[in-house]
């Protein structure tokens, strides 16, 4: 996955179709999730789709997460907000300001708000996993 500053320098010059496109193709690249994975315990509430977010801590403390989603373009959204924290210590995921970073990306004005309502939802879950976590 691209960092998000490198994510933001090609999403900034695309039209809104590209970026549904650019979206996707984030979607796409996301590591496969189990379907064991894929439970009420890992599902996100609040999103007109499905979505699904499981975080594995490293032997270094770090978080990498999982996702998926039934959506394309949801996918592509868990992946934005993802790769604004994957593979950081968790202490530093749960202190990111996530919407702070997708702020450039302005998603309520490229997305449906279907599609973008679960966001706040989808960042609530990855920082309070983090939480606790960090403090485990």
């Amino acid at each position: 996955m691209p960092a998000l500053a490198e994510i933001a320098d090609d999403y900034e010059f695309l039209d809104s179709e590209e970026r549904y496109r650019l979206l996707i193709e984030l979607g796409r690249r996301l590591e496969p999730m189990p379907d064991a994975l894929k439970t009420d315990a890992t599902r996100v509430r609040g999103c007109s789709a499905s979505v699904w977010v499981y975080p594995t801590p490293t032997d270094d403390g770090r978080l990498h997460f999982l996702a998926d989603s039934n959506a394309a373009i949801t996918k592509g959204v868990v992946a934005l907000v993802l790769s604004a924290v994957q593979d950081r210590p968790a202490a530093e995921v749960a202190e990111t300001d996530i919407a702070a970073a997708l702020a450039p990306f302005d998603l309520s004005r490229e997305l449906s708000s279907n599609r973008t309502q679960g966001i706040p939802n989808m960042i609530a879950l990855v920082r309070e996993t983090a939480a606790r976590l960090a403090g485990a």
